[in-house]
């Protein structure tokens, strides 16, 4: 019994690393989220067991505690489980967590990790989070504020380039912030569904984004900083 804690990568399954691959046709259970390729599922084994446990808004929502259960479960029935997660396992994708439920119950794990969704997805379209003579500093964070939980002040992340993850449903606010310390004409950017057929690339600057966005859905990416349009010059 072991549980492999897998990073899918960022949608496209031939980014997904060889071990990744290696242990998905091996598994006895595939315990997996929304936002992965599922092209990749069809490497499992015929007898594999496919458990889907996505969190997407609007759908139902697996708890964290019961995909903890899932997984502890299944390792303790014997079997060779693989909690296959998109991006990288520890890039706002709770592996720790489901780790730390490992752990408690004696089971032993591994982590696999991935290529985050933060870097691939804007590098696809061509926009590099580092650059010389722009950006020599990131800052990934999360667009979901929980409620209950301590907001989360934009106006303070000082990094070059800004990554916010889980961001679409509260852009009017994050803008908003970001306009305190960075100015209406920083650049910024937002890639949805990045690696799929319905990629999208909105750019603008934080005075006219919001309204160049109104009418957008998640999942998207945002990305904030001169990066945005460093590869438009000559």
């Amino acid at each position: 019994m072991k549980v492999y804690i897998v990073g899918a990568g960022p949608g496209d399954k031939e980014l997904i690393t060889l071990k990744a691959l290696k242990l998905i046709k091996e598994a006895d259970v595939i315990v997996y989220d929304d936002l992965i390729d599922k092209e990749i599922l069809k490497e499992a084994k015929k007898d594999a067991e496919l458990i889907y446990v996505g969190k997407r808004k609007g759908k139902h929502s697996f708890k964290q505690e019961e995909i903890n259960r899932i997984l502890v479960k299944k390792a303790k029935e014997g079997k060779k489980v693989v909690r296959l997660k998109g991006g990288d396992p520890f890039i706002f994708g709770r592996g720790g967590e489901e780790i730390l439920e490992l752990k408690k119950n004696n089971i032993p794990y591994e982590v696999v990790p991935g290529v985050s969704s933060a870097i691939a997805v804007p590098e696809v379209v061509g926009i590099p989070l580092t650059h010389r003579g722009v950006a020599k500093s990131v800052t990934i964070t999360t667009g979901h504020e929980k409620e209950g939980e301590k907001k989360i002040d934009y106006s303070k992340f000082v990094a070059d380039t800004l990554v916010i993850l889980m961001a679409i449903t509260n852009l009017e606010n994050i803008v908003k912030e970001l306009m305190k310390s960075r100015g209406e004409d920083e650049p910024i950017a937002i890639i949805l569904k990045g690696f799929t057929k319905e990629q999208r690339v909105i750019k603008g600057t934080l005075k006219d984004i919001v309204e160049k966005a109104k009418d957008i859905e998640p999942p998207g990416i945002i990305v904030v900083g001169k990066v945005v349009n460093v590869l438009e010059g000559e």
